[in-house]
């Protein structure tokens, strides 16, 4: 499927999602925020790929949201009855937001690569990937506070768990930007390479090794990390307990051992299309 905002390649079991439309600084259209998370949920249900990678072409990841949104606002936002009017607000934000949440939700590991500003809405998508890596001109930006309006798509509420507290109040409060060197010293991003070039190159090799893992064992690893990002330890251990009670079968793991004795890598089986309720 063509998409208008980005390029969705499969190359194996690697799905490469890349931002394209560098002369607008890959700002998030009107179409961005129907594609994107259709990509996304279309990617998920196939079962075809079992890691992606979300990276951009021109000088910068992205500017966030497109400003000819704000310039030419849903009147509905607007106008009418005040409570009614709030009611519709707050559905479209949760809109947006599922946008970017679905990048938690989706059972693979997602990979952000980002080079130049990641401002913004970019900013609230990256931090909801599984794993970060920049390339030395990289800056990040909560913008929105210095456009004068509160982020309100996943920044504030996730920032926090990825660096220290303290470090994303003063991100948030003065809208200043984190260079590459204070993003990987804070541990927001977990590398910083020389240029997108090379980046490209590091990330897409820990893709591959991601590739080649159990599908399953994979996904038990992101849903037990974000399981426990939200709830206590000892939920946490219980939901592990229950969880590897019904997930853990030895196919995979003779595989392994069969795999090592043969010096050949593992062929593990993919996960199942996800498809509608009863349907054939």
């Amino acid at each position: 499927m063509r998409y208008q905002t980005f390029e969705l390649t499969l190359t194996g079991k690697i799905a490469h999602l890349r931002l394209n439309r560098p002369d607008a600084y890959n700002s998030m259209n009107r179409d961005f925020w129907h594609e994107f998370p259709t990509a996304i949920r279309e990617l998920d249900d196939t079962a075809d790929a079992r890691v992606l990678l979300i990276s951009s072409s021109g000088k910068h990841f992205s500017a966030g949201m497109d400003l000819e949104i704000f310039s030419k606002p849903d009147p509905q936002m607007f106008n009418g009855e005040a409570g009614r009017r709030a009611e519709a607000m707050r559905r479209l934000v949760q809109q947006l937001q599922a946008c970017f949440s679905v990048l938690e939700d989706i059972r693979i590991p997602v990979i952000t690569a980002i080079q130049g500003g990641c401002i913004g809405g970019a900013l609230d998508l990256v931090c909801a990937s599984d794993m970060r890596y920049c390339s030395a001109d990289a800056f990040f930006t909560v913008k929105e506070t210095e456009l004068g309006m509160t982020a309100d798509l996943g920044t504030l509420q996730r920032l926090p768990q990825l660096i220290a507290p303290g470090l994303a109040r003063e991100l948030a409060y003065t809208g200043r930007k984190m260079l590459a060197t204070e993003a990987v010293t804070s541990g927001f991003v977990n590398q910083v390479y020389t240029d997108q070039e090379q980046m490209l190159e590091g990330v897409m090799a820990i893709a591959a090794l991601i590739a080649e893992r159990s599908p399953l064992a994979v996904t038990g690893c992101k849903q037990m990390i974000n399981y426990a990002r939200d709830h206590s330890t000892a939920d946490s251990l219980s939901y592990m307990a229950t969880w590897q009670a019904g997930m853990f079968q030895p196919a995979d793991m003779m595989q392994t051992f069969a795999a090592k004795m043969s010096g050949k890598k593992p062929d593990f089986e993919s996960l199942r299309p996800i498809v509608a309720a009863f349907q054939k």
